[in-house]
């Protein structure tokens, strides 16, 4: 495939994806999540490379998905539209299930998607001005993608709560706190910090370090799929709800909504 959003590149054995829409701060449309989707898939095929470094173009890791993306207003069959809509599924579960260590370098804003692919890593290095938030509650929407456990696991449910049923924002100092970043770094050291990490682990025994890493997604995670396998079929049927309206319509006019649990 020929990526349009993404940057990958290759050094020895660590490559990095780039995100690659600074001027949307690296929001995910459709056929961006294809390609990350694509890449991290190609690496199946690939002996050589054992660390894998995830970063963002620009200002931010990732915004989230595009809410302009005219795919998402994609009325074809329901089949289809099913399909379509476990493109951020099928993302993560690319990124969860690499053989390769894989870092974060988070700079700026993961927020909802963003935040999917960050949680869905090994290692996050933040940066100093790094953010974390799901904004799915405030838009009347579940989180999908399989992404709730991945953030219980990493921490806990009470937080796990206030981020993503309280939709809080949440700074670079409390996610270390709170175990979501490993590490937290000025931004001028971002790069280079995620690089001397990914040097690190390079340097290990590849078959070993990839057959722990698998042995520990897979103690962690094990019943991650037989609960969350239908959150975008929940996604669907919320869509049509009359909360969902309201809450549409009080994001984009910064009003305060009532709700009717209809």
């Amino acid at each position: 495939m020929t990526y349009e959003h993404i940057l990958l590149t290759r050094a020895g054995h660590i490559a990095t994806v780039t995100f690659n829409r600074p001027d949307k701060a690296n929001a995910l449309n459709f056929e961006h999540l294809l390609e990350i989707e694509d890449a991290a898939l190609s690496f199946r095929e690939d002996p050589d490379t054992r660390v894998v470094i995830f970063t963002g173009a620009g200002k931010h890791f990732s915004s989230g998905a595009d809410l302009t993306d005219p795919g998402d207003a994609y009325q074809g069959p329901l089949t289809l539209r099913r399909r379509r809509a476990r493109i951020g599924e099928r993302t993560i579960d690319a990124l969860y299930n690499m053989d390769q260590i894989t870092i974060a370098a988070w700079n700026g804003a993961a927020m909802g998607g963003g935040a999917c692919i960050a949680t869905a890593l090994d290692f996050r290095i933040g940066s100093a001005d790094c953010f974390m938030q799901y904004p799915e509650i405030d838009i009347g929407v579940n989180l999908m993608w399989k992404s709730l456990p991945l953030c219980v696991h990493l921490a806990g449910p009470a937080r796990a709560k206030r981020l993503v049923v309280g939709g809080e924002r949440v700074v670079g100092e409390t996610l270390l706190q709170w175990g979501i970043l490993d590490e937290l770094v000025p931004g001028s050291a971002l790069l280079e910090r995620a690089q001397s990490m990914a040097e690190t682990y390079a340097g290990k025994p590849p078959v070993a370090a990839q057959m722990i890493k698998r042995s520990v997604n897979q103690i962690v995670s094990a019943l991650d799929h037989a609960i969350m396998h239908m959150d975008s079929d929940q996604n669907l049927l919320i869509q049509g709800s009359e909360d969902r309206k309201i809450a549409i319509d009080a994001y984009l006019n910064k009003k305060t909504p009532t709700f009717t649990g209809n």
